[in-house]
């Protein structure tokens, strides 16, 4: 790993978007009615294998595949055992989430609509001031988010120019949090 702030040999090759997020499921069969049939993700992948390519360690396992409009995709990998993924526990469990974007507040009201009548529990709307939010767990006990940007992009844009400054001044603060536990 290299050292921290060290700079690096070469600029860094530009990122383009998310491919895909994967996480464990239980039930391939039960996510997919979540992501396909209650949220609208078309399932379009599915790889079936006895081991891992990248380690090769044995492991059957169906990796699926939900394709979202922009072209990206959340994943899952079912392990045959029908064990989902334990939360941390070191973590609150509003902090791990998936935050997946609406074009407005109206299609946001209707997806709530539409989760709470498939008997999901929703909480929001949210107003995050920049941002509407709605929260969920799907059945794997994952957190998600839809949201919908609520301010134009000049805002954005001026959020972006302090972003530096504002993490640094938490950076400081927190730094005078631990010392004051530490001294408490």
């Amino acid at each position: 790993m290299p050292a921290e702030n060290a700079p690096a040999a070469s600029p860094p090759v530009p990122v383009q978007g998310l491919h895909h997020f994967a996480w464990r499921c239980r039930d391939s069969e039960e996510t997919r009615r979540f992501y396909e049939d209650l949220l609208g993700l078309p399932l379009t992948h599915v790889i079936k294998s006895d081991h891992v390519p990248s380690t090769g360690e044995y492991c059957p396992y169906v990796h699926i595949f939900f394709q979202m409009r922009d072209g990206s995709y959340i994943a899952f990998f079912d392990l045959g055992d029908d064990v989902a993924a334990l939360p941390s526990p070191n973590t609150p469990a509003w902090v791990n989430h998936i935050a997946l974007r609406v074009d407005s507040v109206k299609e946001l009201m209707a997806a709530k609509a539409r989760l709470e009548a498939a008997g999901v529990e929703v909480l929001g709307p949210t107003d995050h001031h920049i941002i509407e939010s709605i929260y969920f767990f799907d059945p794997n006990g994952i957190r998600l988010e839809l949201t919908t940007p609520t301010v134009p992009k000049a805002e954005m844009d001026a959020h972006a120019r302090r972003a530096r400054s504002e993490l640094d001044a938490w950076t400081e603060r927190k730094a005078g949090l631990r010392k004051a536990a530490n001294h408490g």
